[in-house]
């Protein structure tokens, strides 16, 4: 994927610093983007000092005008976005009959309708060149669900849909479109569980040891290669067999 333009949302931290650092490795040129800019402008120095390109944008993919925004910037400094991974996300967790309608409405805003604007915003240029890279982060929850996550799992789900169905739309294009369903992996978010919840997660998981950041990297990196030209609609599991289908 050398000089290509990567577009990775959710990049300040976790996942999708990892995955904007492996893409650079890979060769591409980084826009990172999300909210904190600071922690930003931190990846995109470790970008630049291993010799590669990075671009910082602020995101909020609770608003369209924001995305599209952000994809102008994007644009005028690196031309036409080849790579889209979709992995800024928000939890807002809690039992249904306790879940408020803002609890619901902002994390399928932000988790799942802003992906869909950010593909809005890449796919003219993607179709026209004939050649794409889409990868959308969902997760296990999305695939097996995770009681007090109802609105988080309705949105990675709903990530997995959205990703199948779009790949048809766009396969004569040549553009692929992927998910990964990473598992229990060590980030911010699940830093905050306490000792008796990571253990009884971690009972659940045939490797017994949490993921990675730079294991779900190294899925979105092979599947944004030429290497997986012939992968569309798939949806790559990452979870140490947490759930097998």
């Amino acid at each position: 994927m050398t000089n290509r333009t990567a577009f990775v949302t959710g990049a300040s931290r976790g996942i999708g610093r990892a995955c904007a650092l492996a893409l650079a490795a890979a060769g591409g040129r980084v826009v990172v983007a999300a909210r904190q800019t600071e922690k930003l402008e931190e990846v995109a120095g470790e970008i630049r000092a291993a010799g590669r390109e990075a671009f910082v944008v602020c995101i909020d993919l609770s608003s369209q005008e924001s995305i599209k925004e952000a994809f102008a910037k994007a644009a005028k400094e690196f031309g036409r976005i080849e790579i889209l991974v979709n992995n800024g996300g928000m939890t807002r967790d809690g039992l249904v009959l306790r879940m408020k309608r803002d609890d619901w409405d902002s994390v399928l805003q932000t988790n799942l309708s802003g992906a869909f604007f950010c593909v809005q915003q890449v796919l003219p240029g993607m179709i026209r060149e004939r050649w794409g890279r889409i990868v959308n982060i969902s997760s296990v929850v999305g695939e097996a669900g995770n009681a007090g996550q109802v609105n988080y799992a309705a949105s990675k789900a709903g990530l997995i849909g959205m990703t199948k169905a779009l790949a048809q739309e766009v396969a004569s294009r040549n553009v692929t479109v992927n998910a990964v369903a990473p598992g229990f992996i060590e980030t911010d978010m699940t830093a905050k569980l306490n000792e008796e919840t990571k253990i009884k997660a971690l009972q659940s998981v045939p490797l017994g040891r949490m993921g990675k950041a730079e294991d779900i990297a190294a899925a979105v990196r092979f599947l944004c290669s030429d290497e997986a030209n012939y992968i569309t609609g798939h949806v790559l599991d990452v979870n140490g067999g947490m759930y097998m289908r």
